[in-house]
Parts: C-alpha cells; structure tokens; sequence
C-alpha cells in the first residue's frame, strides 16, 4: 500500500477515483476548487466547470438518476445557488451514489458570509460526513457513495477551509469498479410534481428515521474513551484540536453530523462528568443534543464566529494562562489587486469620474478599498446588475448617472446573463460594465465557457460576451482594451449620461495567467519626476513613494502595462524593454 501526504482537497478526489466516480461537476469557489482541478488528472473521470454551482448539481442528479456514481463541488455560498435541485433530490433520492461536497469557510478567509451548511442539510433532510483529516476524507468519501446508495439519498461531504488546504498522510487503493446501475422508467420517484412529491416526503421522513437508528452502528461514529471527567462531542476539523490541547480527554468523535446517533450520545454523555460540545460556527449538535434532555456545555463558552483552534480550547478549560500559547500576530498584509491587473485601470478611471459601482464576486471587489474606492456594494455572485437596476427603478435615471454595475466574465456567466436579461425586459438604461480578463481569476485561474478551453484543458467553443449580449437585446455593446484609459473615459462618460441601456466589455488578461510575456517595464527618471503622486493613486504594489517625494517602481513587480506611465503627466514615466 503507497501512503503519500495529502491536502484534503487532494485526498477527496483521490477517494472519489477510488469509489468509482464516472461524472463530476462543479464551479470553481475557495476552498473546494482543487478538488475538481486534482480529479481532472483522472482519465477514468468526466470531470467538467458547470457555469454554476445548480448547474452543476443537476449534471450531478442526471448522471445519478442514468446509473453511475456522480459528485458535484461548490463552496458553502455556492450551495444557496444549488438550493433548488437540493431540495428536491432529497425526495427523489438516487440511482447510483450522489455526493455533494461543500466546504464551508469558518473565519471567512475568502467568503462573504460565514453560514453552516449542517444547518441547511437539516433543513433539507439529507445526511452529512465530516472528516476530520485527509486520510479520513479519502475514506470517507467512498463510504458516503455507500451510504448513500443504501439509504437512497444524496449526501453531502462537508469540509471546511482548514481541513480543505492541510495535509495528513493517506493511503491509497485501487479504484472500485461498481457495475453501473440500470435505468428504469420511475415517474413516481423521478418526477416532482405534487403528487408524487406527497409520496416522497413520506419516504424522506421514514429514510431520516432509519438513518438516526443506524447512526450509532456507523463505523465513522467512533468513541474514545480516557479521563471520564472531561468529555468532547466533536467532529471534522475541530477534533484535532480537542486532541491537541485535551489528550486524555474522552472523545465522541462524529463522522456522520446529520442525523445524530442519539443512542451512542446518550451513552457517551452518562459515562462522563461533565461533556462539551466542541464545534465551529452554529450549535447544531448542541442544539439537537438539548433538544433530547441532556445536559452539556457548549457555545456559552466556545464562540460562533471564526476558526477554532487548540489554544482557544485550552484557554476555556484550563483557564486564560493557557494563552501563553498564543503566537505572535503576523504584520496585516492587505489583500491588493496584483502588479498590471486589468480591472486597477478600469478602477482608476471611475474613481477619476468619481463613479460608484455596484461590485460583484471576484478579485475586482478589492475596487473598493484605497486608494481607489469605487465599489460601494458586494452581495453574492451576479447582484451588481440586479442591484444597479433595482437603483434605477427606485430613484430613476438621474439618480444612476453616477453609477455602473461591474461584474466579471466567469461571474456574469455564472448568474449575471439572468439579470442581464431583467434589464433588458424591464427596460433599464442603466451601463453595466463586464472585466473581461479571460479567467476565473479569483479561485486561481479555471476555465469557463467563454475562454475556449475545458477543464481538462481540451479546445471547446468560446462563448463571445458581446454576441451573448447582443442577442438577449442589449440595444448598445461596446468592446474596449481595459488599459485604455482615455476611450475608456470617454466610452463611460458617454454611457452614464445616456439613455439606452450599455454593456461596456473592458478586455486584458489577467496579469497571472500562464503564458503571459512581459517583454516591457515602466521606469521613472527621478530628474523628471514633480512629485505630484498622480501615478501612486492608481494603488499599484509596484510603485512606492522615496523619501524626497519621488517615485521608484519595482522592476522585479511591474509588468510593463503602462497604467502609471498614463497618469504621469510630465514624462517621467518610461515604458523600456526588460533587460
């Protein structure tokens, strides 16, 4: 047997090559997105980028319900997209296995919200697992195929961003074989019209009472028992840091969190002193465990907000000199648009207009800190344009003659050409701009429907945004180089103080993306530099104020796009080749 270190990302799609996996989809969102790039490598697996994540669970379903075992990837938020179908394939249930792996991102490390996706399994009715390490995620990942075949259920794999991008050691196996399941005509099962629905539900609520039974029979619920004064009901990540900081302690380790095993529970609990309930974000476990009569400790002393952490355990049970432990805290290193990012010109000519922007989801939502200050909102993926238009709707067009929608390319596909068609249909006049810089950029450079290329790398059709535009009726569609600042200014001046409703597609490449030359760099000639700083405005790393006001510009950081060459008024500012 070969054992190799392992992120857990990495081990989950090495367990989903082991189960048999034939069908994967999924869109790209930090942390679950190297998933889908680790199972890419497998030949034996269809793996593709779903334009979203509902798109991509209704793949998921339809390779399930034609007989083989499929998986779909997203990230906690992505899940509230995918909402739609989840709902209703609890009722349907399965053909072959259908997992679903969500990673949720406790102390929002890239997320805008922090929520539990337990608590939307609950409502849903759907069974979850939580590894607490890369070697479990690789076993039980293929033992949720099980679980789920036998209970005829979909099951959601829940991780989060630590268990996501740590490494433990894991083993690997050959890959499963199961035959692939026939398909049968099943209208009553398949097809969710109300009366068949009725039905369903009843199968549902007798599925989750089974499952409850067996839970405490399931190999992945296991007990560890050591000081019977102290005792954890924990799972997933935090498991490792009650073992860290409480070592003797006993330890009711859950692998499956919903539905809970009441009866190994209510052993555990009468066999120790007094028990906490170790577990990040809400109190789903807690609740449920108060919910039955028992007695235990949990968020009046652990908090719901954040990461855990072993030293945070210590300091609540062995009291605040355990805070010793603490490290130092790391300089604050600000998040910033990169080194000749096409969207920190696009910024520095709406800040110059003095334009607010409705943002999206995306590295371009860093508009909206100094020093350029653009973006005024950031719901969730595609609002920008539903925003601006419900803007125009309720103040009218004077009031928007100051604002644009910005939302990118990976993103507008996502759900933007929904809300681009309302403004069509309702006719707004309102100018939505699209950052066209060919990638998802945000979760590390995956393709999408509009670059041409698949994840697996094969040439596919590309999607042309303005064609796409064009055809849904936008009656005004302008392609632009996103570095070109002055038709730029000019091309929105003119759009805002319009009448018709205009898509403005700002078009460069992302800076990172592979392939990139940079055969120029910017220098500044001190001499000739008048200290006015209109070039550091423009935010770029590259470019840093000397002692005696002038500007000197990192010639191992820029790339050469010339954006600070644009705003330097005097010629002090130099495009040369890279030695």
């Amino acid at each position: 047997m070969e054992k190799r270190i392992m992120l857990g990302n990495e081990a989950i799609a090495r367990g989903a090559y082991e189960a048999g996996v034939k069908v994967s989809s999924a869109y790209p969102g930090t942390p679950s997105t190297e998933i889908s790039e680790f199972l890419a490598k497998f030949d034996a697996v269809y793996t593709e980028w779903a334009p979203n994540e509902k798109v991509a669970l209704e793949v998921a379903a339809g390779a399930s319900i034609a007989g083989v075992r499929s998986m779909a990837c997203m990230k906690h938020v992505g899940l509230n997209v995918a909402s739609d179908p989840l709902y209703t394939l609890a009722y349907t249930g399965v053909n072959a296995g259908l997992v679903i792996v969500v990673a949720d991102d406790p102390g929002l490390a890239s997320s805008q919200n922090e929520q539990d996706t337990r608590m939307i399994a609950r409502s849903a009715h759907l069974p979850v697992i939580e590894p607490s390490d890369s070697g479990e995620a690789k076993e039980f990942f293929k033992y949720a195929f099980e679980i789920s075949e036998k209970y005829d259920t979909p099951v959601i794999f829940r991780t989060t961003t630590k268990l996501s991008h740590s490494q433990s050691i894991v083993e690997l196996c050959d890959r499963a074989e199961p035959q692939d399941k026939p398909y049968e005509r099943n209208m009553a099962k398949y097809v969710m019209m109300p009366a068949s629905a009725i039905g369903r539900h009843k199968v549902v609520e007798a599925r989750e009472i089974k499952l409850e039974a067996d839970a405490s029979s399931l190999p992945i619920n296991r007990v560890e028992m050591g000081d019977t004064k102290i005792g954890f009901i924990t799972s997933g990540i935090a498991y490792q840091y009650v073992k860290e900081a409480c070592p003797d302690a006993s330890v009711l380790k859950l692998g499956m969190v919903n539905p809970l095993p009441k009866a190994m529970i209510a052993d555990f609990i009468a066999s120790v002193d007094t028990v906490y309930v170790f577990e990040e974000l809400e109190p789903v476990i807690e609740e449920q465990i108060r919910a039955w009569g028992f007695e235990v400790k949990g968020k009046e002393c652990f908090t719901k907000q954040g990461e855990y952490s072993a030293n945070m355990l210590r300091g609540v049970i062995y009291g605040e000199s355990a805070l010793a432990f603490e490290k130092a805290e790391a300089p604050a290193r600000p998040p910033i648009l990169c080194p000749g990012c096409p969207h920190r010109s696009v910024f520095s000519v709406l800040n110059k207009l003095k334009i607010h922007a409705a943002g999206d989801i995306g590295c371009y939502t860093l508009g909206a800190v100094a020093p350029l200050n653009v973006i005024d909102t950031t719901i969730c993926m595609g609002s920008s344009i539903s925003l601006l238009h419900g803007m125009e709707k309720a103040k009218g067009k004077e009031f928007i003659k100051n604002w644009v929608a910005t939302i990118g390319d990976s993103t507008f596909l996502h759900t933007g050409v929904n809300s681009l068609i309302n403004m069509v249909y309702n006719k707004s006049s309102a100018t939505v701009m699209i950052l066209d810089n060919r990638t998802t950029g945000m979760t590390g450079h995956q393709e999408h429907a509009a670059t041409g290329k698949t994840l697996k790398g094969e040439d596919t059709y590309a999607i042309d945004l303005a064609e796409l535009c064009r055809s849904i009726g936008v009656p005004r569609v302008i392609e632009i180089d996103a570095f070109d600042i002055k038709g730029l200014e000019a091309t929105i001046k003119e759009s805002v103080n319009g009448d018709t409703l205009t898509v403005i597609i700002a078009k460069a490449p992302c800076a990172l993306l592979k392939g990139q030359k940079f055969p120029n760099v910017c220098v500044c000639e001190p001499s000739e530099c008048k200290k006015c700083g209109m070039c550091l405005k423009i935010g770029c790393p590259a470019l840093t104020k000397q002692p005696d006001g002038t500007v000197k510009i990192d010639e191992t950081m820029c790339n050469g796009c010339g954006l600070c060459q644009s705003y330097c008024k005097f010629g002090a500012i130099k495009k040369i080749p890279r030695a």
